[in-house]
């Protein structure tokens, strides 16, 4: 491999708290016949004349594909995302045996954007998918044995170093936002130094047979891979013995795109072995937990699994891009019947497709057996964060135990005291109810009063009713008022119902003796009329006797 551009040490990785915007499937491919227009978009209104600009690829993308007008390249934001101001660097590689060079665009401008979209007729969904962070694969300009355009845009998660050790204020405003939401766009802080965040890995690829071309986009957020960072790294891959024979026995470009994949895998892995890590320090801090702060760990453990679930996603599209590359082969490397060639050079050329397929076939498997393994270890991952948050809560559901175990007790000894109290109650009050009697003002008692006990019990239970009267009817959900409904009127003329309550009270409560019951069947066979032939209707009469004895 050979590599223009300047080769400068690894710069440092600074994560970036901003969240991603959720992916808008519908706009993710070409085969979408409304690019980035809603249907509450108001389509009578008259766009902006189309103005080609004094360039060349000025008009680009309304140029070549006619409906990106004004609306959808507005709304895709593709070159608003671009940078405003500074140099547009590319990092190039050129891999001599597969011919293909490998433009890695770092700080794209619109201007720049507009030139690459020109020259190599991109079609405008990788630039607005890539902006968007929409995961997607698709296939273009198909041309048998001269070349195709393949587009990946794979979103993955990568392990970055946090800036400072300096823990937030718990406090302010945004920890409030954090804890009532989970936002699994966002980067995953973990406790430590690190920080999971979603990285973009967007591939562009031109197939020729002549010279192929891959264009990768780089977005402008803080711990993301750079397009210097992926050419130091492509650069390095070049001095792999394994896949230095492949370039060697393969003319396909399309490894040096496989290989490009490999990166999203070395950053699966390595974010997997920090969270591994994590996971194991909540397990052990669970072990020794503190009530107190039980509600951070909660919110900790539910946002992990949250994140490990948009995870499972991202694996699967991972697969899925892995699978693209595979199912579609390099059209540029057919064949080509249409030459006078003899039967053995025909064979030859057959022979080497067949092994160049056979080799991209093997390539992939080795990619997706990793990718597999990947989402096992993400499965697992959430079975043991659901066993530590089984653990957490079983044990708040024992120290709650402890604590209800705690206050039976110190309502067992109040009841005991209770219970005292009772029996000096008992033990006055006869005492207290004689005094009260002889203290009476009446006739019987003291002769000259103007009272008599007889008009003392009347008033007692005159008012003992009405007391009675007002409490039930202010009860409104008492079992007297099932059958006489539940308004204030209603409620107010219980005394009423009472019987039909007793009477529905007395059927829940009665005990059925099996002699009522088959009585009662008996009875019910009498009035049907004879059921069995030759029966007379005295001998169910006998029977019915018989039963009641």
């Amino acid at each position: 491999m050979s590599s223009d551009g300047s080769s400068t040490t690894v710069a440092e990785v600074y994560p970036c708290s901003k969240s991603i915007p959720p992916p808008i499937y519908r706009h993710a491919a070409p085969s979408g016949p409304w690019p980035w227009v809603d249907f509450n978009t108001d389509f009578s209104k008259s766009e902006a004349p189309f103005n080609e600009g004094d360039h060349e690829w000025s008009g680009y993308p309304q140029k070549l594909f006619g409906n990106w007008t004004s609306i959808p390249v507005a709304r895709s934001k593709m070159l608003t995302q671009c940078a405003e101001k500074g140099p547009c660097i590319i990092f190039g590689i050129d891999v001599e045996n597969v011919r293909v060079r490998a433009l890695f665009v770092d700080n794209l401008t619109q201007s720049v954007l507009k030139m690459l979209g020109t020259k190599y007729k991109i079609e405008p969904f990788f630039f607005s998918s890539s902006a968007n962070w929409i995961p997607s694969r698709y296939r273009e300009e198909v041309r048998h044995k001269e070349g195709d355009h393949i587009t990946v845009i794979l979103p993955f998660i990568g392990a970055a170093e946090k800036k400072n050790n300096t823990p937030s204020n718990s406090s302010g405003p945004e920890h409030v936002q954090r804890r009532n939401t989970i936002d699994v766009m966002a980067p995953l802080h973990l406790h430590g130094e690190h920080v999971l965040l979603i990285d973009l890995l967007a591939i562009h690829m031109i197939r020729r047979k002549e010279t192929s071309t891959i264009i990768t986009y780089h977005p402008m957020l803080g711990g993301r891979t750079t397009a210097e960072r992926l050419h130091q790294v492509m650069e390095r891959a070049g001095g792999s013995v394994y896949w230095n024979k492949i370039f060697q026995e393969s003319k396909d470009p399309t490894f040096f795109f496989l290989q490009i994949l490999w990166y999203a895998l070395y950053s699966w892995d390595e974010a997997f072995e920090v969270l591994y890590t994590r996971i194991k320090e909540l397990e052990a801090i669970l072990n020794n937990v503190d009530f107190a702060s039980m509600a951070d760990r909660n919110h900790s453990l539910h946002s992990l699994q949250a994140h490990l679930l948009q995870y499972q996603t991202h694996l699967h599209d991972f697969e899925k891009s892995v699978t693209f590359v595979k199912e579609n082969p390099n059209p540029a490397l057919e064949p080509n019947v249409e030459d006078d060639a003899t039967k053995d050079s025909m064979k030859r050329e057959k022979e080497l497709m067949e092994r160049e397929k056979e080799l991209m076939e093997r390539e992939c498997d080795n990619l997706l057996s990793e990718i597999t393994r990947l989402e096992r270890k993400c499965t697992m991952f959430v079975s043991r964060l659901k066993n530590a948050t089984d653990l957490a809560f079983a044990a708040v559901n024992i120290e709650d135990s402890k604590q209800t175990h705690k206050l039976t007790k110190a309502t067992l000894r109040d009841s005991a005291a209770m219970k005292q109290i009772s029996y000096l109650t008992m033990v006055f009050l006869p005492a207290s109810f004689t005094a009260s009697v002889f203290g009476m003002n009446v006739v019987e008692i003291n002769p000259g009063s103007l009272e008599t006990i007889a008009r003392y019990v009347e008033t007692t239970i005159a008012l003992t009713l009405l007391t009675t009267w007002i409490v039930i009817a202010l009860q409104p959900y008492s079992s007297i008022h099932e059958n006489s409904g539940g308004g204030v009127w209603r409620r107010m003329a219980w005394p009423f119902y009472f019987n039909n309550t007793l009477k529905a009270y007395y059927r829940q409560v009665r005990p059925s003796s099996p002699q009522a019951d088959n009585a009662s069947s008996l009875r019910s066979l009498r009035r049907r009329g004879p059921t069995f032939p030759g029966r007379r209707e005295g001998s169910l009469h006998e029977e019915e006797e018989k039963i009641g004895d």
